[in-house]
């Protein structure tokens, strides 16, 4: 690959600014260029300031804080599968292209296949992911040190192989850019079966994301024998969603506190639950519930609350063994 400096946009650097380092810089670089030739000295200079330009521009540190921050809520995110039909010549009604009835065109065994080949797509393209961004952490880390080598003569006797590098991490970069969102799914075999029609639809297979569902930390409190929970979405949904809430006693003590555990279906953002026991630690996850179309779901957020202790007397000798499951109270979103 033949790389040109001018192709990455460091040309628009202005190499003779007086701006470009700083006073101390200046006085170390006018030290180094004794070692060489005034010709060669502002040779060194130009390619000196177009890596640093890439460095604090393309390949910034905080650039890449912004991706480590972006695919941790990839990792994070819900994965699914989204039908939607071809678009059909103007004119056309056929009424089975509609999303509504596709999933009723589709051969159930089929698309099971389906989700398990989007679930290895997804894994395989966040691993990629991770393994680029790595590439671009470890390329900015060499160039960072050859940019602070004191002796100007390795960098410029190696500033072929400069280039290519600087062309292999802008490759990197766009590749890795690309990747971030979730692309279309390869159909290996048909997915409708022989419905006995004129016209059998054409469809295509997208992955879609939602974004993870995360407890709200300061609004979710523990009282002496209740807690009251909230959660969010960063990116709130145009319809409303169902949740599925998990909550349990850890380090239970006896048969009767085992049943301090369960699951509740929520459709609705906050929930209360009663009846808890006092002074005790209790783990609470929280998820959509799962759909037909869920590909992909590596995460779910949990939050431990500890509830306050009770009076100085301790609960009624009868209270532990009359204890049962504890009471739930839905709030409005």
């Amino acid at each position: 690959m033949n790389f040109q400096v001018t192709g990455l946009g460091l040309d628009k650097m202005k190499m003779d600014s007086p701006q470009s380092f700083l006073d101390q810089e200046e006085a170390d670089e006018a030290e180094d260029g004794q070692l060489l030739e005034p010709e060669a000295w502002w040779t060194y200079s130009e390619r000196r300031n177009a890596l640093r330009e890439f460095l604090t521009s393309d390949l910034s540190p905080h650039l890449l804080k912004r991706h480590h921050a972006r695919v941790e809520l990839l990792k994070k995110c819900s994965y699914y599968i989204e039908i939607l039909p071809k678009h059909l010549a103007l004119g056309d009604q056929n009424p089975l292209v509609h999303p509504t009835t596709m999933f009723q065109l589709i051969d159930p065994w089929k698309f099971q296949r389906m989700k398990k080949l989007g679930a290895a797509q997804t894994k395989i393209q966040l691993l990629l992911l991770r393994d680029l961004l790595e590439q671009l952490d470890h390329g900015r880390s060499e160039l960072d040190a050859l940019l602070e080598s004191p002796d100007p003569r390795p960098f410029l006797a190696g500033w072929g192989l400069v280039e290519q590098r600087l062309a292999d991490l802008a490759a990197v970069m766009d590749s890795f850019l690309a990747m971030m969102v979730p692309g279309r799914l390869h159909i290996k075999h048909r997915l409708v079966s022989d419905i006995g029609a004129t016209k059998i639809p054409h469809i295509r297979l997208m992955l879609s994301t939602k974004m993870p569902v995360m407890f709200d930390r300061k609004e979710s409190v523990a009282h002496q024998d209740w807690v009251s929970l909230r959660w969010f979405v960063t990116i709130q949904p145009a319809l409303p969603e169902q949740f599925e809430l998990r909550y349990q006693l850890l380090d239970p003590r006896t048969q009767q506190e085992c049943m301090q555990s369960g699951i509740i279906p929520v459709a609705a953002c906050t929930f209360s639950i009663r009846n808890l026991l006092p002074n005790r630690f209790y783990k609470f996850t929280v998820k959509r519930v799962e759909s037909y179309t869920l590909v992909y779901e590596p995460w779910r957020d949990s939050l431990t609350l500890q509830t306050r202790p009770g009076p100085p007397g301790g609960p009624a000798p009868g209270r532990l063994g009359k204890l049962g499951p504890p009471l739930t109270t839905a709030s409005e979103r």
